[in-house]
């Protein structure tokens, strides 16, 4: 709706240009479908791109090229959400309880149940609105969704070929040194009284045991550690080599084999509790090691020029325009998105005149000539004064002329 509401304030802008008490607040940049981009929206990417190379380590020149160069496909980008968006819209993707289920486990994670407390932590840590947050995580699920439906599945790597791969490449997969693959649940403790910690034990204790009978340690992960970073994804630390954990727990972690989980174990601000999730060992990693990781790569490599392939086709069946001075990266060859200025364009009826003109040939079409007397119509007194003239004229008409429907009804 906001959308739509800017479009209407633009366009009105556009006709009433030449006033002098205008003033533009906004400007569109480009017209996807019956969606729009503004210079606005493009600014802020820019500087949570920029933010984010910082973030990264980069400055100076390095920070400046790579911001210039995220620019440069910053529109194109845009367009490309939008068109997947609506996109998935026609194809009635529904995303929604994904979405309302991912915002439950990040409100569970933070231990935030007041909704407005909830809404305010999202704009603290997001710097959106709950509701232009919402909207982000909506937006991205259904890009997702789309082009797995539409791209993805589609794309198939053959057994041989990634096996081949796997040859060429040996040298890739060739392992310096043993890893375990960990997950965690963590417990905090700090800052609580010594009943508290016994609570927390008693957690941690409770969750360790329903791990090691089976229950599912990413969702117990998920919906119960304090850690909000890994919680997000399941309690994944990822692999960790020798030499980099307190050595009472590598020794435990790298004498279990897969699937072990371990009891919960104290530490100065926490009980952590930890799951090997996978292991290898020094030394040229096997075909059956890789295989899922092979198929990752070559998918994702086939993917990127069908997924161009595919927006490019979107691009081709949208109404788009690009206001002179934007520049789409992504553009689809021949396509014509000029800027139409709305000012210049010739409304389909022109005149108040002309559509009377025209409800009255429609009226005398339906109406027989000679079945009613002319007689002179009555004309509201708040358009008297700009309608006097044609009313004296209609009154002199002859007679034998077809009457007007005001007349029927004054003679009825």
């Amino acid at each position: 709706m906001f959308r739509r509401f800017v479009v209407l304030i633009a366009s009105s802008l556009a006709v009433c240009a030449a006033a002098d008490n205008v003033k533009i607040v906004e400007e569109i940049a480009a017209k996807v479908n019956g969606d729009i981009i503004t210079r606005g929206e493009l600014a802020r990417k820019r500087l949570e791109a920029e933010a984010e190379a910082k973030r990264q380590g980069l400055s100076g020149p390095r920070l400046q090229q790579a911001v210039d160069e995220y620019a440069a496909h910053a529109l194109s980008d845009e367009i490309d959400t939008l068109l997947l968006v609506q996109k998935g819209k026609d194809l009635n993707i529904n995303v929604d309880p994904e979405v309302t289920r991912r915002l439950a486990e990040i409100q569970v994670q933070q231990k935030i149940s007041d909704p407005d407390k909830f809404q305010a932590f999202i704009r603290e840590n997001t710097g959106m609105t709950y509701e232009d947050f919402k909207l982000q995580m909506k937006n991205q699920m259904l890009t997702q969704r789309v082009i797995g439906q539409e791209v993805a599945r589609t794309v198939n790597v053959p057994e041989a070929e990634a096996q081949k791969f796997y040859e060429e490449h040996k040298s890739e997969y060739m392992r310096r040194e043993s890893q375990v693959f960990l997950s965690q649940i963590v417990i905090s403790i700090q800052g609580k009284t010594p009943e508290q910690v016994v609570v927390a034990e008693k957690k941690a204790k409770d969750l360790a045991a329903r791990a090691q009978k089976g229950e599912k340690f990413n969702e117990l992960a998920r919906d119960n550690s304090d850690d909000v970073e890994t919680a997000t994804n399941g309690g994944q630390i990822g692999p960790m080599s020798k030499g980099l954990m307190d050595k009472p727990i590598e020794d435990l972690v790298f004498a279990q084999k897969k699937g072990f989980v371990s009891d919960p174990i104290r530490r100065p601000a926490s009980f952590l509790i930890l799951k090997v999730d996978d292991r290898v060992e020094a030394g040229q990693a096997s075909y059956e090691e890789v295989k899922g990781e092979i198929q990752d790569r070559l998918t994702q490599t086939r993917m990127q020029p069908k997924v161009r392939v595919y927006l490019t086709s979107l691009r081709e069946d949208a109404f788009l325009e690009i206001k002179e001075g934007y520049i789409d990266s992504g553009a689809a060859p021949a396509k014509d998105t000029r800027w139409k200025d709305v000012a210049q364009l010739k409304p389909q009826t022109t005149t108040k005149e002309e559509v009377a003109a025209r409800v009255k040939r429609h009226l005398l079409w339906v109406i027989p000539a000679g079945t009613v007397k002319q007689t002179k119509p009555k004309v509201p007194p708040s358009l008297a004064p700009a309608k006097a003239a044609a009313a004296d004229k209609a009154s002199a008409q002859p007679a034998d002329k077809p009457a007007s429907l005001a007349a029927v009804a004054e003679k009825k």
